[in-house]
C-alpha cells in the first residue's frame, strides 16, 4: 500500500490491536526491559499474538534497541517474517508495528513516558541513530532521552512516525499523573496522534479534561509477560493490518476508525485509588478529599490514585463523552477469572483457536461443552463486564469478587 494513496472504498474488516508490548530479552539473552519476562522475545511475542491470543496488530515498543533490531533482521533474513507493503512486519496472520517507549523530563517537572511508532525498520534505525546521541544506554527499554519533549516530537513526526503519550494518568510516569495539569505545558498538541489511557482509567474518566476532546484514545496492555498480552486492546476497522491503515484509523479517514476500546474496569487497575504505603490501606470513594490517611494519620506516604488525580486537575464538573467516541467495553481478562487455570484455558484455546475467539465469538453453550456451565457463565459475565470488583491501588491490582 502506497501511504500517499488512500483507497476510499475498501472492504473493511475488524482487527484487534494491542500496541504496547515490551521486550524482556533478545534471542541471545540480552536484557532489554529489566522487569520484563525472559520469554518476551521479538519472535516469542509474535508467536503468542498470532497463535494463542488472536491479536492481529501488535506494537512492540522496544524496537529502537540495536540488539532487538538484530533479532528483527535475523527473522527477516530467514524468511520467518516479512516487511509488508503497508508498513510493519508480518508473521502468519499478525502484523508487528515497530515502536519505542521513551522517558523525557522537562526542567522543574517530573518525568513522563511517550510512545512512538515507525513505518519501516529503516526509519526506526534512523531514529535509533538519533537517540544514541542523547541516551545513556540505547539498548534498554523506557530510558531517559536528554532532549526537550517538543524536539523529540519533531524528530518522530519528521520520520513519518506516530506520537502517543503513554499511560497518561498513572502516577508512575504518566504525563497527567506526575508531570503537568495540561499536556500543552510540555508538548506541541498539534503533533500528538492519540493518547494511551492506561490500565486505571477509561473514556469517561478522561472526559473530565477538555484538552483531550480532540484525540483518539488507545487501550493497550503494557505487557511485561506473554500472559498479559491482550489484557487491554483496541478493535479497529481497517482494510488490512498495517502501519498505514492504523494511521488512517487514528485519523478516522476513508472509513477507517477505532470501533471500540476494550479494557479493565478501572477498579481493577493497580493505580486506580489513592493508597497509603505505610499502612497498606486503599482510600475509598468517600475519602477522595483526604490529605492524610484516615487509618494511620500520615500524609507522607500517600500514593495518589488515577481517579483522585483526574478529579483534582479536571476542568469539568462532570465528564463529557462526545457521540463520536467509540464505546469503551469493560472486559476482565481470562487470567483474572477465578477457577480458569492454565489447563482449562489451554483446553479452550485448543478447541476455539485463540483468546479473542473465546472472548468475542464463542457461545456460552460451546464454552460449557469444554469447561462446564459455571466457568462458561463466568467467562460470559466477564465478556459483558458483569463481574463484581474490588478496587486496586498503590501498585496492587484490584480483584474479581464473585
Amino acid at each position: 500500500m502506497n501511504p500517499n494513496v488512500i483507497k476510499t472504498d475498501p472492504v473493511l474488516s475488524t482487527y484487534y490491536a494491542d500496541l504496547h508490548i515490551h521486550i524482556g530479552r533478545t534471542g541471545y539473552g540480552d536484557a532489554v526491559k529489566i522487569s520484563g519476562s525472559r520469554d518476551l522475545t521479538f519472535v516469542g511475542i509474535a508467536k503468542e499474538a498470532a497463535e494463542r491470543k488472536g491479536i492481529d496488530l501488535i506494537g512492540i515498543i522496544d524496537a529502537h534497541s540495536p540488539v532487538v533490531q538484530r533479532d528483527i533482521i535475523e527473522a527477516l533474513d530467514s524468511g520467518e517474517m516479512t516487511e509488508i507493503d503497508g508498513g510493519g512486519i508480518g508473521y502468519k496472520g499478525t502484523v508487528i508495528l515497530l515502536g519505542t517507549e521513551l522517558e523525557v523530563r522537562e526542567p522543574g517537572r517530573k518525568e513522563f513516558h511517550l510512545l512512538a511508532y515507525f513505518r519501516t525498520l529503516k526509519e526506526m534505525e534512523s531514529f535509533t541513530d538519533y537517540l544514541s546521541r542523547y541516551m545513556k544506554n540505547v539498548n534498554l527499554s523506557s530510558q531517559r532521552v536528554y532532549v526537550p519533549a517538543m524536539e523529540l516530537q519533531r524528530e518522530i513526526i519528521s520520520r513519518g512516525g506516530i506520537f502517543v503519550p503513554a499511560h497518561i494518568f498513572t502516577p508512575h510516569k504518566g504525563i497527567y499523573g506526575s508531570t503537568a495539569h495540561r499536556m500543552e505545558e510540555v508538548l506541541d498538541l498539534s503533533l500528538i496522534s492519540a493518547v494511551e489511557l492506561g490500565l486505571s482509567s477509561d473514556t469517561e474518566m478522561a472526559g473530565y479534561i477538555s484538552e483531550l476532546d480532540r484525540y483518539p484514545f488507545l487501550t493497550n496492555s503494557d505487557a511485561h509477560s506473554l500472559a498479559k498480552i491482550g489484557r487491554e486492546y483496541n478493535e479497529l476497522a481497517m482494510a488490512e493490518a498495517s502501519f498505514d491503515e492504523f494511521k488512517l484509523a487514528l485519523q478516522s479517514q476513508a472509513g477507517r476508525r477505532i470501533e471500540a476500546n476494550y479494557g479493565l474496569n478501572p477498579r481493577l487497575g493497580k493505580y486506580h485509588r489513592t493508597y497509603c504505603a505505610l499502612c497498606s490501606s486503599i482510600l475509598d470513594e468517600e475519602q477522595i478529599s483526604e490529605e492524610r490517611c484516615p487509618y494511620c494519620g500520615r500524609d507522607t506516604k500517600l500514593i495518589h490514585g488515577v481517579l483522585d488525580r483526574i478529579l483534582s486537575i479536571s476542568d469539568r464538573e462532570t465528564p463529557l463523552v462526545s457521540d463520536h467516541r467509540p464505546p469503551y467495553h469493560y472486559q476482565v481478562p481470562l487470567e483474572f477469572i477465578p477457577g480458569l487455570g492454565k489447563v482449562k484455558l489451554r483446553m479452550l484455546i485448543e478447541a476455539f483457536g485463540s483468546e479473542m475467539a473465546i472472548l468475542h465469538r464463542v457461545s456460552e453453550v460451546d464454552l460449557a461443552s469444554i469447561v462446564g456451565n459455571e466457568l462458561a457463565g463466568l467467562i460470559v459475565r466477564a465478556r459483558n463486564g458483569e463481574l463484581g470488583l474490588s478496587a486496586g491501588g498503590g501498585g496492587t491490582y484490584g480483584r474479581v469478587s464473585l
